[in-house]
C-alpha cells in the first residue's frame, strides 16, 4: 500500500470518527431537549394551584395558600363601610313576649332623691331562652273483639285511623331526622344522638335510616317538579364534582348541579359524560337543536359540548386560570399569557362597574368590541407558537370562541360559573364528612334533600316546615308542598341574541 493510500485511509477513519461524534452529539442534544421539555412539564405540574388550574383551593400548598391570602391593602378600616345599611335587632311583637319584668328606678343615681312615676317609652332589653321540648306520645289502643255469631268466632282488631303511621315515628320525626342529616351534615348516629339530647327521643340508627327513606319518598314529586322548572329556565349554570356511591372500585360517582335564579338541583350519577349532562339538562331527551331553553354557563367540561355555542357561556374565571398557566411558561407563551390576563382583568373591571351600576350595559358592549378582537387575535397568534400546550389551548378556544362572549350579547348572563361552583360546596363537605352514599336509595335521598335545602334557602323559605309538610302529605296521600317559587307559568320562550 502506497503512502497516499495510507493517508486516505487515515482521513476516512477520521471522518468516520467525526461523523460518529456528530451523531452522538445530535442524540445528546435531542436528549437535552427532551429533558428540558420534561423538566418544564414537571415544573408546571408542581406549580399548579387553584390560581392557574381547575384544582380546588383545598389542594393548594401552604405557599400557594399564603399567596392567595396576601391581598393588597385597600386603606379602608375594618367593619361596615360608609353607606352600608345598618342591621339592628328588631323589636319583638308584644304577643311574642312570654314574660315582662318592669324595672323602675326608686331613687336618683346622682343625688339619691326619691323618684316617682313611670316611663312612657322604656328601653326594652330582650333575653331569649329555649324551652324544654319533649316529644308528644299518642297511644292508640287497638281493641280486638271476637264475633259472637254462631259458627263465626272471628277475632277483629280495630284498624288505625287514616293519617296514623304504621311506624312508631311520625312525620315530624322523619322531617327533623332528615333536617339534621341533609342540612347540618350529621351522620346517622349523630342524628340519633341529636334527637335524644334535644328532645329525649329514643331512636335507633335503623329507625334513622327508615326516617331518611320516608323523607326521600316524600320529596320525590317536589324534586321532579323543580328539576323540570330548572331545565326550562332562561339562564342556568351547571357543574359537577366527584362523589362516592357504594364500595370498592365501582364506588366512583359524580354529583351534578343545575343552578338558576330560583332553583338549585342536584343529581348523582355513575357517569361524568354527555349522557349524564343530557339527563341533568334535558331529562335524558335527545340532543337539542339550534334553539335551546336558555343560556348555559359551564367550566368548558366536554360533557356540555352538545349545547349550542350561541347559547353557551364559558366561565371566564376558568379562562383566566388557563391564561395564567400560559403566562407562567417560558418564551413567547409567557408574553402571550400576560397579555391575555391583562385583557381578562380589564374585562372584569368593566363588568364589575356594570354590576355596580356605574357603567351602562350599552357602553360596556361598545368597550367590549375592541377587547374581543384583541383577545381573538392573541389566541390566533398562540396557535402558531412552538409550545404545543399553548397552541392546543388557543386552538380549542378559537374553535368555540362564540361561547366566550354570550354574556356580552345576552342580558342576565354572568361571565363566570361561580353560581354553580358555590352550590357544590355544601355537597362536597357532606361527602367528606359522610364518605358518600352506600346505595342508590341513599343517593336519591341526598339528591332530594340537598335540592330542597339549597332551593328553599335561595328563595328565602324555611326548610324544616317544608320537610314536615311533605312527610305529612305522604302519610295523608295528599298533594305535597311545592319547591317552585310561584305557580307554574307559561312555557319559557328561547332567548334572543342581541343585535
Amino acid at each position: 500500500m502506497s503512502r497516499a493510500d495510507r493517508r486516505i485511509e487515515r482521513l476516512e477513519a477520521r471522518v468516520a470518527a467525526l461523523l460518529a461524534e456528530v451523531e452522538r452529539l445530535r442524540k445528546l442534544e435531542a436528549r437535552v431537549e427532551e429533558l428540558e421539555r420534561e423538566n418544564a412539564e414537571l415544573k408546571e405540574k408542581l406549580g399548579k394551584s387553584s390560581r392557574n388550574s381547575s384544582k380546588p383551593p383545598s389542594s393548594d400548598s401552604p405557599k400557594a395558600k399564603a399567596e392567595r391570602r396576601a391581598k393588597k391593602p385597600t386603606g379602608r378600616r375594618p367593619g361596615g363601610q360608609p353607606g352600608h345599611r345598618r342591621h339592628e335587632r328588631c323589636e319583638v311583637a308584644p304577643e311574642k313576649v312570654t314574660r315582662r319584668v318592669p324595672l323602675i328606678p326608686k331613687q336618683c343615681e346622682k343625688c339619691a332623691a326619691k323618684l316617682t312615676g313611670t316611663d312612657p317609652d322604656p328601653r326594652r332589653h330582650y333575653v331569649f331562652e329555649l324551652p324544654k321540648v319533649e316529644p308528644y306520645v299518642t297511644e292508640f289502643s287497638r281493641h280486638a273483639l271476637e264475633c259472637t255469631q254462631p259458627g263465626c268466632g272471628h277475632l277483629t282488631r280495630a284498624p288505625l285511623p287514616a293519617g296514623v303511621p304504621t311506624r312508631i315515628f311520625g312525620p315530624s320525626v322523619a322531617a327533623f331526622t332528615s333536617y339534621f342529616m341533609g342540612v347540618h351534615k350529621l351522620g346517622k348516629r349523630g342524628a340519633a344522638e341529636a334527637l335524644h339530647d334535644l328532645y329525649g327521643l329514643p331512636i335507633s340508627v335503623g329507625a334513622v335510616v327508615d326516617c331518611q327513606q320516608e323523607t326521600s319518598a316524600a320529596l320525590a314529586v317536589p324534586y321532579e317538579e323543580i328539576v323540570a322548572h330548572a331545565q326550562a329556565a332562561p339562564v342556568k349554570n351547571a357543574d359537577e364534582t366527584s362523589w362516592v356511591e357504594g364500595k370498592g372500585k365501582k364506588a366512583k360517582a359524580w354529583l351534578w348541579t343545575l343552578v338558576t335564579a330560583t332553583a338549585v338541583v342536584f343529581m348523582i350519577t355513575k357517569s361524568r359524560g354527555a349522557d349524564a349532562a343530557i339527563k341533568l339538562l334535558l331529562n335524558g331527551k335527545t340532543r337539542i337543536g339550534e334553539l335551546a331553553f336558555g343560556v348555559l354557563g359551564t367550566d368548558r367540561h366536554g360533557a356540555y359540548n352538545f349545547w349550542p355555542l350561541q347559547f353557551h357561556q364559558f366561565c371566564w374565571s376558568h379562562l383566566r386560570r388557563d391564561f395564567t398557566a400560559i403566562s407562567e411558561r417560558s418564551g413567547a407563551s409567557a408574553q402571550l399569557g400576560l397579555k391575555l390576563v391583562e385583557e381578562t382583568d380589564r374585562m372584569f373591571a368593566w363588568w364589575h362597574r356594570v354590576r355596580d351600576g356605574t357603567l351602562t350595559r350599552a357602553r360596556f358592549q361598545i368597550f367590549m368590541r375592541p377587547l374581543r378582537k384583541r383577545v381573538e387575535a392573541l389566541l390566533l397568534e398562540g396557535t402558531a407558537l412552538s409550545d404545543k400546550k399553548t397552541a392546543r389551548t388557543c386552538a380549542k378556544l378559537l374553535k368555540a370562541k362564540e361561547a366566550m362572549w354570550t354574556f356580552v350579547d345576552i342580558e342576565g348572563v354572568e361571565p363566570t360559573n361561580n353560581a354553580a361552583e358555590r352550590a357544590v360546596r355544601h355537597p362536597v363537605i357532606y361527602r367528606k364528612l359522610s364518605g358518600g352514599t352506600k346505595s342508590v336509595a341513599g343517593s336519591r335521598f341526598v339528591e332530594r334533600i340537598l335540592t330542597a335545602h339549597a332551593t328553599l334557602r335561595l328563595q328565602g323559605r324555611p326548610i324544616l316546615p317544608f320537610l314536615q309538610a311533605a312527610c305529612e302529605a305522604r302519610l295523608n296521600r295528599s298533594a305535597p308542598p311545592s319547591l317552585l317559587p310561584m305557580a307554574p307559568s307559561k312555557a319559557i320562550k328561547p332567548l334572543r341574541m342581541a343585535a
